[in-house]
Formats: structure tokens, C-alpha cells, sequence
């Protein structure tokens, strides 16, 4: 069975059409990279995936269990059984400017109450180590780095045990110097077989650490094959110029 199945979605704003009936699988341990041309709708279908957008049509599924079947939302307890699945990392962060490094990361299962303190904060402290910020644990945000910033992001999303995680453009808002050390948490989270669904502008990353890539454009899925045969042999004249652009 697919981790996540979506099927016909569709969302629009007004009477501008964002998503334009989208559908593809992700399976356990996929690494899958959505690329495409800014404005072409990646964001809003990652977005809705985890109901920060409510779409309009069209159906979500994650381990079987539905979050929108053909349109119709399923009742709020389900929705938050079905969103706990996945984390998010942003493009901007998205840490709270007033809580230490630590604070960010322990804040959300804190306030869930599944597990004790001694359990959250020992998750806490493994996950610094692991992207390389132990020694950063009492610092606010306003004292890092853009790449630091992001990396405790990632680790945030991870303390609540996604199954799933999704990444909006993860390393766009950063200086080129600092794309590099978010990319190596990443590829370490491939490694581990994390299912993860990635927007990014970073072909590189999509090439060397994707098993499946995505092209979209105009709202739609033009293309969609592992990264060796969509980056040498693309099908459509809109792959080939998006690519020939972008790998310039």
C-alpha cells in the first residue's frame, strides 16, 4: 500500500486554478522531488497534503487513511490522525523568535502530553547532536545562522516522529554557502529511509538523492520518473525547457 495516494486534486483561488487535477503515489522510503517553475503550484499541493490548504477537489490519502476523499473532508479527528503522520520544514524557518533553540524543538510534544519530559527532552538532545547543534541548545534564533535555523527546523519536525516529511523549497531563503550543510542533513535523513517529499530548486540534490521526481507546471504533473531518465531523457517540450533553464 502507497504511504500517500492523491488522486484528481484540485484547488483554486477565486477563479485562478492553482491545482489542476494532480495525482501520484509516494511508497515507504521514496524520496520524491517536486521541481518545477515558481508559480506552478509545488507549495499549494505540498501544503495541502498536511491541510494547511484546504483544496477543492479531489482526494488525499495517507497509510489508508483519508484526510479528503473526492473533495469531502473527513471529521476533524481523523484529519489530525492523518496530518500527525507527516512533519513540515518551511522555506522561512518558521521558529519561534522568544524560545531557545531546545524550547522550539520540545514546545509541540510538550504540549501534546504523549510522552514524559525526561523522554521529550532525551529526543531533544539526540537531535541536536545528530545535525551538528548540541552545543546550540540554549541560543535564540536571532543568534543563528539561515543553515542553522533550517537544520533545527528539520529537527523540530523529526521530535514528533513523522512517518512523512515534507519540504517547501528548503534551502531557497538561504546564501549558497549555507545550502550545503541543510543538503547533509537531508541526505542523512535518505539514508535513514525517511519518506520525504521535497519542492525544491536544487537539482543537484533531486538527481543524487531522489528515487522518483516530479515536474509541474501550470498546476499540472507534465512529468514524473526517476531522476536519471526525467533529467537526461525527458518526454515533454515543457520538461526539456524547464531543465534546459534550470541545469544551465
Amino acid at each position: 500500500m502507497a504511504m500517500i495516494e492523491v488522486s484528481s486534486l484540485k484547488k483554486s483561488f477565486g477563479k485562478l486554478e492553482v491545482l489542476k487535477d494532480i495525482s501520484f503515489k509516494v511508497n515507504k522510503n521514496d524520496v520524491v522531488a517536486v521541481i518545477g517553475p515558481s508559480g506552478s503550484g509545488k507549495s499549494t499541493m505540498l501544503r495541502g497534503l498536511i491541510h494547511l490548504e484546504e483544496i477543492n477537489g479531489g482526494t488525499i490519502r495517507v497509510e489508508g487513511d483519508y484526510l479528503v476523499k473526492e473533495g469531502i473532508y473527513s471529521k476533524p479527528q481523523e484529519i489530525k490522525k492523518v496530518t500527525s503522520k507527516m512533519g513540515m520544514v518551511f522555506q522561512h524557518f518558521n521558529l519561534f523568535p522568544h524560545l531557545t533553540v531546545k524550547e522550539n524543538l520540545e514546545i509541540a510534544p510538550k504540549l501534546a502530553k504523549n510522552e514524559s519530559t525526561e523522554t521529550i527532552e532525551k529526543r531533544s538532545r539526540e537531535l541536536l547532536k545528530k545535525i551538528g547543534m548540541a552545543d546550540k541548545d540554549t541560543a535564540y534564533p536571532a543568534k543563528l545562522s539561515g543553515g542553522q535555523k533550517q537544520r533545527v527546523a528539520i529537527a523540530r519536525a523529526l521530535m514528533m516522529n513523522p512517518e512523512i516529511l515534507l519540504f517547501d523549497e528548503p534551502t531557497s531563503a538561504l546564501d549558497p554557502e549555507l545550502t550545503g550543510e541543510v543538503l547533509e542533513v537531508m541526505k542523512e535523513l535518505a539514508k535513514e529511509q525517511m519518506t520525504m517529499i521535497v519542492v525544491t530548486h536544487e537539482m543537484g540534490f533531486a538527481k543524487e538523492v531522489a528515487n522518483k521526481a516530479i515536474f509541474m507546471d501550470n498546476g499540472e504533473i507534465i512529468e514524473s520518473a526517476p531522476p536519471s531518465e526525467l533529467f537526461t531523457n525527458p518526454k515533454f517540450e515543457r520538461t526539456k525547457a524547464f531543465l534546459h533553464r534550470s541545469l544551465k
